[in-house]
């Protein structure tokens, strides 16, 4: 077999042709001569990648119910927008909920402000940028991210629902990261509630007109979100689909018990 043809294996990794390498990976492990670089290349990067979803999963496995606020960052003190983040938060924390943001100023400032006035727990994920941002005072529990996929990871995985103020990019990624989880069932009794009419109808009439008309979405799936510019309606929405997930929970915990104890009843 020539060179060319011959497979190499390397763990779950399969090298042939020019792919091949002429070293080991123990052999490159010990040998203490050459460059440092390696310790910025990709393979290094999993063990970073490794430790922050450690870190995350440790600080926040045991948050409780928890919902999801996102919005600008740019949003000031004195607008409209920020007194609502401010109250729904207040709202949710009194109902028992903890709050998740960013951390940074703006939209996630107000909702994290709303959360500290009430027992439920304000909690910011932040992110490494290349211009500094800083987590606001408000925040009980933070923990910093380096990738952005970790710390997406956390708001998905401890949240119960997204809240999302008008926003720019960042906010826009985390809405349609939520739809296409929720679109494609990766996650369940997810409710994502849009608070401002006048800034969402423009894209959620785009949605409509152009993109689900072109075919590219189903009609249907401009179902997976409510638009409101009301606190009430917004918190009535997160609550109640609290409490069919709960539901849901408690009737896939009776299931399994009852399948455990089929078995001993048949010994029986």
């Amino acid at each position: 077999m020539s060179e060319h043809e011959s497979v190499q294996r390397q763990g779950p990794i399969t090298r042939r042709g020019h792919a091949r390498v002429r070293t080991t990976t123990d052999q490159r492990l010990l040998d203490s001569r050459g460059a440092t670089e390696w310790v910025h290349e990709d393979p290094w990067r999993v063990m970073r990648i490794q430790s922050e979803f450690v870190n995350g999963f440790g600080a926040l496995a045991e948050l409780g119910p928890a919902f999801s606020i996102f919005g600008s960052a740019r949003t000031s003190p004195d607008d409209p927008m920020y007194a609502t983040a401010e109250e729904l938060a207040r709202r949710l924390s009194a109902s028992g909920f903890n709050i998740i943001t960013g951390g940074g100023p703006g939209i996630m400032e107000a909702a994290n402000k709303g959360c500290f006035a009430e027992p439920g727990l304000s909690v910011g994920l932040g992110i490494e940028l290349p211009f500094e941002q800083g987590l606001n005072k408000y925040v009980e529990l933070a923990i910093d991210f380096r990738y952005f996929f970790a710390r997406k990871t956390m708001f998905i995985k401890y949240a119960q629902g997204f809240v999302v103020f008008p926003g720019g990019y960042g906010t826009l990624d985390e809405l349609f990261e939520a739809l296409t989880l929720v679109q494609t069932k990766k996650v369940t009794s997810f409710p994502v509630v849009l608070m401002g009419k006048a800034y969402w109808t423009p894209l959620v009439e785009w949605l409509r007109n152009t993109v689900a008309f072109d075919g590219k979405i189903s009609i249907d799936d401009l179902d997976m979100f409510h638009v409101t510019d009301d606190i009430d309606e917004a918190v009535g929405i997160l609550l109640e689909a609290s409490a069919k997930r709960s539901h849901a929970v408690d009737l896939r915990t009776e299931l399994r018990t009852s399948a455990d104890e089929l078995p001993e009843q048949i010994a029986e």
